[in-house]
């Protein structure tokens, strides 16, 4: 049995394309293309992160008509991705069209984080041990 905690995420997102272009320019991933699964609503496109197969976390990007992106501001769900140094990841979300809402900072023994929101208003954090 996979031990994680999690075992999935997706972030909503009103354009597919913007969206996967802002987080390969702020994390460098490179997206694997989905129909939409089984008896999901018509409309629905999927991204994921990484291959279903990841013995990690995965997760995806998601269109789906009726379904309402995140506002960056309030925050239902965070997806934290890993960073060597989160500060390298958050210099490269302005310029890709999302904002830093809480600049690097120290959360004691458990290291740093920068707290963001994408192309699509949707929150999520960068974290790094150093």
């Amino acid at each position: 049995m996979n031990e994680n905690i999690i075992a999935w995420f997706e972030i909503y997102v009103k354009d597919m394309e913007r969206a996967k272009k802002f987080y390969n320019a702020v994390l460098g991933t490179s997206f694997i293309d989905s129909g939409a699964p089984g008896d999901s609503p018509q409309g629905m496109k999927m991204a994921f992160f990484s291959p279903m197969e990841n013995q990690g976390v995965s997760g995806a990007l998601v269109e789906m008509p009726g379904v309402k992106e995140g506002d960056g501001q309030c925050v239902n769900t965070m997806v934290y991705f890993p960073c060597n140094d989160c500060s390298v990841e958050e210099s490269r979300v302005a310029p890709a069209g999302g904002v830093v809402r809480q600049p690097k900072f120290s959360i004691g023994e458990w290291r740093f984080c920068s707290i963001c929101a994408d192309s699509e208003g949707n929150p999520f954090g960068l974290f790094s041990m150093a």
